[in-house]
């Protein structure tokens, strides 16, 4: 909409859609609704009630458990006031739980039906503790509370942080401002993208999870296009068809969840007529899926989205007029940039590099995160001081400007659009007991993109079972991060200064492959 792409703050958009449609629905979760307008004054509440909580501008609240409408109610309120709002994965292991509440200081635990027992578990293991609110409650204390005015926040005051799995173990908060959520706004309403239009009768399917950025800025998509955001708790492939029955016209999925929407009986029966746009990302659409996809959903235009947390999602993209069904070169790539985003490759100097040669993509935008939350090393080492984010994606680019990713320049693994580090699942299966050393891969998988594999090196005089692994990982940390397979083997690869050679372990696995992801 033409008329909101000046406007910068979650406030600024909250109060400009109440007053110029009031009565049209923002969040829709089953059988409840709520309109802009109420959604504007139940904002103004929820402001009060956190004050009441103890909770100012620039603290942190932290929501444990699935998508729900109110969640992003809060998230849009909370932002309003520049208060931020952590989105916990409800998949996570405890410790993991743990750590994001103690390295937030998050002053207020809102737990989602069910996740009562995990969050108060988690915030009693902490020096200070965060008080837990579940859901009945947090409902009453909104509805109680006054709807006085507030300050709002400016445009680059943080509102949101989302965990990014770590490289060294732990993950890390990228602390995300309003002006990362929509500063692109304005750029994409001048380049007239088609794609970028919003008509008032539009809907938006969230089902992807609120811990990542795939999940709430579905939601933040909602609000500022001022159309309807249907909120699912998680995805599955038939409530993907029942939101599609609902009217949504567009929506975001990983490759894999979008094979299993295809491929489920319900969508030989499904109207797919009023579906424009299918996003995907997190891995490139195999041809075959693409093609099943169309022959599915034949009105239906498809947008490749390459980002990360970092870049508060989609950097680059694929445009639908470069899908096609022979199977042209432009679909191995992930796109170019979009208008108001620079892309680069560069070599270890830093420095951009000729066309056609690979390196490491850098971008810069007003989309880049404002940095890690308390880790200034690690920022400086991902953001430059210019505004540069540092991918680690290993890529080419065309005389067009279209990148062709080819390897991970980190270890990263995405496995059904779910980022794992090695590090993170190396460091649950040491000490186990039979385990003298592990090194974890990524390898092909023909559903999830990538699978989770250890390589273990047996202590001596021991047997290792790899089932006995497994388990002992997903008892540490998520299940979908633990390996799917164990391989064991004599000793691990080391070139002379003792560093684990990965991609030794990974070749045999990709061999014949022309790219090193999947």
């Amino acid at each position: 909409m033409s008329e909101s792409a000046e406007l910068l703050s979650i406030d600024d958009f909250v109060r400009h859609w109440a007053a110029d449609r009031p009565d049209a629905v923002v969040l829709e979760q089953g059988d409840e609704k709520i309109t802009f307008a109420q959604s504007e004054a139940m904002g103004r509440r929820i402001v009060a009630a956190l004050a009441a909580l103890g909770v100012a501008k620039g603290d942190r609240i932290a929501w444990l458990g699935k998508n729900s409408w109110l969640y992003f109610q809060l998230l849009f309120s909370a932002g309003r006031a520049g208060i931020v709002t952590v989105p916990i994965g409800w998949r996570l292991a405890a410790p993991e739980i743990e750590f994001i509440l103690e390295d937030t200081g998050a002053k207020v635990v809102f737990a989602d039906e069910g996740f009562d027992a995990a969050a108060r578990e988690a915030a009693a293991r902490l020096p200070e503790p965060p008080r837990v609110v579940p859901l009945g409650e947090a409902r009453k204390l909104f509805a109680e509370a006054p709807a006085d005015p507030f300050e709002p926040a400016a445009p680059d005051d943080a509102v949101l942080q989302l965990y990014t799995s770590g490289t060294t173990g732990n993950p890390k908060g990228a602390v995300l401002s309003s002006r990362n959520l929509y500063g692109l706004r304005s750029a994409a309403a001048s380049a007239e993208l088609p794609w970028q239009e919003y008509g008032e009768d539009e809907a938006i399917l969230v089902c992807m999870p609120c811990a990542h950025i795939g999940g709430t800025g579905l939601g933040i998509m909602s609000l500022g296009a001022g159309i309807r955001g249907i909120v699912q708790s998680e995805f599955t492939p038939e409530g993907c068809l029942d939101a599609i029955e609902q009217g949504i016209t567009r929506f975001f999925i990983v490759p894999a969840a979008l094979q299993m929407v295809i491929q489920h009986p319900k969508a030989k029966s499904t109207d797919f007529s009023r579906l424009k746009y299918v996003m995907y990302g997190a891995a490139p659409i195999p041809l075959e899926l693409l093609r099943q996809a169309v022959e599915t959903i034949p009105n239906a235009s498809f947008l490749q989205c390459y980002g990360m947390t970092e870049t508060t999602g989609t950097v680059a993209m694929l445009f639908p007029e470069d899908h096609a069904l022979d199977g042209n070169p432009r679909m191995r790539s992930a796109g170019r940039a979009l208008p108001g985003v620079e892309l680069e490759i560069v070599g270890p100097d830093g420095e951009e590099l000729p066309r056609g040669a690979v390196g490491e993509i850098v971008t810069r935008s007003s989309n880049n995160m404002l940095g890690y939350w308390n880790l200034p090393e690690a920022t400086a080492s991902t953001l430059t001081a210019d505004g540069w984010v540092h991918t680690g994606d290993a890529a080419y680019m065309d005389e067009d400007g279209y990148i062709y990713i080819q390897d991970r320049m980190k270890d990263m693994i995405i496995s059904g659009g779910e980022n794992v580090y090695p590090a993170e699942v190396e460091s649950a299966i040491y000490g186990h007991p039979d385990v003298a050393e592990v090194a974890v891969i990524g390898v092909p998988d023909d559903t999830w993109g990538e699978a989770v594999k250890a390589c273990v090196v047996p202590k001596p005089g021991r047997e290792v079972d790899p089932d006995n692994v497994i388990a002992w990982a997903r008892e540490r940390i998520a299940a979908f991060k633990a390996p799917k397979s164990v391989d064991v083997i004599p000793e691990l690869p080391r070139n002379p200064s003792g560093k684990i050679l990965r991609r030794q372990l990974r070749e045999p696995y990709w061999e014949g492959r022309e790219r090193r992801v999947n």
